[in-house]
């Protein structure tokens, strides 16, 4: 089974800049979660939420900080999930263009 989570859009602080540690910002994240189903299901809304909090507790410095952390946490939580991949975007930093980070990540298991 596959999760596809499309265009997720809230508001944190991350980034380095000064501007950036003091307001929060829109990011979007994409994700696509594939994992062994056998009578067993990933909620996806636990999953969102899981992205959501994550990011907006840590309030993390780096794009690529972010990736990595979320990614481990899912890995750590859902033993059933096999492959994850992770993007990231900030649509407003610039003004004439988005900035994404994306990465992907194998279970070990």
């Amino acid at each position: 089974m596959t999760i596809h989570i499309e265009n997720l859009k809230f508001q944190c602080i991350i980034g380095i800049l000064d501007f950036e540690r003091k307001a929060t910002q829109d990011v979007i994240v994409n994700a696509v979660i594939s994992y062994k189903y056998k009578k067993k299901f990933i909620n996806y809304a636990d999953i969102v939420q899981i992205i959501k909090t994550l990011m907006i507790e840590e309030k993390f410095l780096l794009l690529e900080d972010a990736i990595e952390q979320i990614s481990l946490h899912l890995l750590k939580n859902y033993k059933q999930i096999k492959k994850i991949e992770l993007k990231i975007t900030k649509p407003s930093i610039l003004s004439d263009c988005q900035v994404s980070i994306s990465n992907s990540y194998m279970s070990n298991s």
